[in-house]
């Protein structure tokens, strides 16, 4: 497994490099996964791992190896460069000291990630499958990063370079495929292998919940959850909750923009930052929100599914995304009936929903019901990893499933 993002980051893409790792190892393989240091979502290292430039550790039967790489706290298109620039020259300096493995499997993004991976699989002559995310010349074109339009274009060489060297290519969302077979991968060598929920469900009353943060029953809490940067343009709920004294918006987690908004928020009594919810706290806390929300900035076509969608539909709660409605995550909201859409970038619309869905808990309600369905029909943890398995199977040359 080369992924740049990997255990103890609860975030993003990590879960799922960890969770197909350590199920490789509970079948019995020897698994390894080549990482770097834990730094996501705040964008700093783990003071752990403070001063740390290689390290190899046993976690749940996986032989992780950690290179050191830089950490940009602050996006822009220079820093990005250097953040997979030397996440790349450090894994290609020393990688790990292993037997000839069977394949080698890598997570776009990062870019790096996917490069190393294949540059290794040569290497060692191996079937190499990367798995994509995200793509990232993309969203380097639409973040607002100051250079994006130049980082775009070698973001998008560097994919096209991992993911042609591919035995097969697998995609989180059919909104990928076409992206990827333009990119020169034969749709042939193209498979679906959706993301899973990686949470489990609410273990406590809401009520509960709800007193243990302060929240009195008839407030309407609006909670977002996850990564604070640049393509979630979360300024759309500050401005919600500056427009609606009395909604109470609650910010979760960590992130590059979070200085920011907590500026921009600074005379907004009724928006709260949270830091990042501890794994047994997590479901209890998402599923004590009215309403769970997803945002993009207006600018941003984002073919990927944020990994926090599937947590949100596990919380039994309903979702309103601030979302282009082309992209994947509204494909995905609509698909599951867990909830609504609205235009990105506009508070108003984002408050009219919300308040909807507060005057009529019984629809507020239905909806949040369709989501554990949906991710017991479709999002199992079962399912997606035995489509890793299967996408592996078949770049070995066994059977396809």
């Amino acid at each position: 497994m080369v992924s740049t993002n990997y255990a103890p980051e609860h975030a993003g893409i990590g879960p799922y490099a960890t969770q197909i790792a350590e199920h490789w190892a509970d079948l019995g393989h020897e698994t390894h996964a080549l990482t770097g240091m834990p730094h996501y979502p705040s964008w700093s290292t783990d003071p752990a791992y403070a001063g740390v430039w290689r390290r190899t550790e046993e976690r749940a039967g996986v032989r992780v190896h950690r290179r050191r790489h830089s950490v940009p706290p602050r996006q822009t298109a220079v820093r990005r460069a250097l953040f997979e620039g030397t996440v790349l020259l450090h894994g290609l300096a020393a990688p790990p000291r292993i037997e000839r493995p069977d394949a080698v499997l890598a997570q776009l993004p990062s870019l790096a990630g996917g490069v190393l991976g294949a540059r290794l699989a040569a290497r060692w002559k191996v079937p190499y499958v990367p798995v994509v995310q995200d793509l990232m010349g993309a969203a380097a074109a639409q973040s607002g990063i100051r250079g994006g339009d130049r980082a775009a274009a070698l973001a998008e060489r560097a994919e096209r370079y991992a993911l042609r060297r591919a035995t097969l290519v697998g995609v989180i969302h059919e909104t990928f495929i076409d992206k990827v077979g333009a990119m020169g991968v034969d749709p042939a060598r193209i498979r679906l292998v959706p993301n899973w929920n990686h949470i489990p469900g609410p273990s406590r009353p809401r009520a509960e919940s709800r007193a243990r943060l302060g929240w009195r029953p008839d407030d309407t809490v609006v909670l977002h959850s996850g990564n604070m940067g640049l393509k979630q343009g979360l300024e759309v709920l500050v401005n919600a909750a500056r427009r609606d004294p009395s909604l109470r918006v609650v910010l979760m987690g960590d992130g590059n923009q979070r200085e920011t908004l907590g500026r921009l928020a600074a005379d907004v009594p009724n928006l709260v930052f949270l830091p990042p919810a501890e794994d047994s706290e997590f479901p209890d806390i998402l599923a004590a929100a009215d309403v769970l929300a997803v945002t993009q900035r207006a600018s941003v076509l984002d073919m990927s599914v944020p990994s926090k969608l599937t947590s949100y539909f596990a919380s039994g709660r309903p979702v309103v995304a601030s979302v282009a409605p082309e992209g994947g995550t509204a494909q995905e909201v609509l698909r599951s009936g867990a909830g609504v859409l609205v235009s990105p970038e506009d508070p108003d619309a984002l408050l009219a929903a919300v308040r909807r869905l507060a005057g009529d808990p019984v629809t507020a309600d239905a909806l949040g019901a369709q989501g554990p369905r949906h991710v017991a029909s479709h999002l199992s943890r079962d399912a997606g990893l035995a489509r890793i398995d299967a996408l592996i199977d078949e770049a070995l040359g066994g059977p396809s499933t």
